[in-house]
């Protein structure tokens, strides 16, 4: 039987489209299905940079936002950078897709507010051009926008090697019946044919209103720092998934304080230079002004399974609760399997 969440979570699951499909292929499925509508949208992300002197590019790829009939949203489909082992990076852009490419988060923001992802290659730039008061110059396969003093703004290209295959389905908060959302997702994508992707990962966006307190907080990093590998061991953390690493040792060391503040987690993270990146994701809790007040687990293993997927932030509800209580959360000194499931029974025993 598939427990029943208590916490409102939303989902990131990383998925691969078939050969030939795309992710607007589910999206124009998923509307079908429930009388719903397709959107266009743009997904930021960035990347290393082959430009010598130029440590990443930052880009705009095109998404795909799903609502109901009613306009409640169901999803939204995104590509994502680390699924690369399944493509075939040889492989010609089909027609239509295509990405967008600046050097300043700044310019980024802009051209995501002015830009239309639903535009043709050839004119999505224009809207930016027009703020410039310039026009754009088409360089090969490539739009390149140039300010008045021949910098360059952005580059609209073409984006080949089966880019449009990766399929990241993103829901909006679940506040019940998370088996049921998932599997209307899951359901219409194995029907399609996707499948799990070598490198995939299932992301948990859990309510961060809760661990916003010192004490949880500083529990939820111990919890992920003692017990790194037993949780990687009990979820079946896929060691191909890319962007995970432990928490900072400063960090850790502040959260292992009797009484740690608020103020010391953020110090320590800043000086650990904590991003999203890590086996848990912080960086919302440790700031006033968050884009989506969660924290994030990132060490689910890749699935199309909903039922699995349930099960397994089930284990991960029991011990965010055990985070939660005043006292901190226990440094087993073998920090295994046996030690958490042992913490999850008193919990569990605790909440009947």
């Amino acid at each position: 039987m598939t427990p029943r969440l208590r916490r409102r979570t939303g989902f990131e699951i990383e998925l691969m489209a078939p050969p030939g499909r795309s992710r607007r292929s589910l999206a124009h499925d998923l509307a079908g299905r429930l009388g719903g509508r397709t959107r266009p949208v743009w997904h930021s992300d960035s990347e290393p940079s082959l430009v010598p002197g130029l440590g990443r590019f930052l880009h705009l790829t095109q998404g795909f936002e799903v609502v109901r009939a009613d306009g409640s949203p169901l999803c939204t489909l995104v590509d994502d950078i680390t699924l690369r082992d399944d493509l075939d990076p040889r492989a010609a852009a089909p027609s239509g897709w295509y990405r967008l490419l600046s050097d300043d988060p700044r310019l980024i923001a802009l051209l995501a507010r002015q830009c239309d992802p639903a535009a043709p290659l050839e004119r999505v730039l224009d809207p930016v051009a027009e703020l410039w008061g310039v026009a754009t110059e088409r360089v090969g396969g490539v739009v390149r926008l140039d300010d008045p003093s021949a910098a360059t703004i952005a580059l609209a290209a073409p984006q080949g090697g089966e880019r449009e295959r990766p399929c990241e389905i993103v829901t909006p908060p679940i506040a019940s019946g998370h088996f049921e959302a998932l599997e209307e997702l899951l359901g219409a994508a194995r029907s399609l044919g996707f499948t799990v992707p070598r490198e995939a990962a299932v992301h948990l966006h859990v309510d961060g209103g809760p661990f916003r307190v010192p004490r949880a907080l500083a529990n939820v990093v111990l919890l992920v720092a003692h017990y790194r590998e037993a949780l990687r061991e009990l979820l079946r953390t896929n060691p191909a998934c890319r962007r995970l690493a432990p928490l900072p040792a400063g960090l850790v060391a502040a959260a292992s304080r009797v009484t740690p503040s608020m103020d010391e987690l953020r110090k320590a993270a800043d000086e650990g230079n904590l991003t999203k990146y890590f086996d848990v994701n912080l960086t919302q809790l440790l700031t006033d002004r968050p884009k989506r007040d969660t924290l994030e687990i990132r060490i689910l293993p890749g699935s199309i399974d909903a039922a699995g997927i349930v099960n397994q932030a089930a284990l991960i509800e029991l011990l965010l609760d055990r985070c939660e209580e005043p006292e901190p959360f226990p440094a087993d000194t073998a920090g295994d399997v046996s030690a958490l499931l042992e913490i999850m029974a008193e919990t569990l025993a605790q909440q009947d």
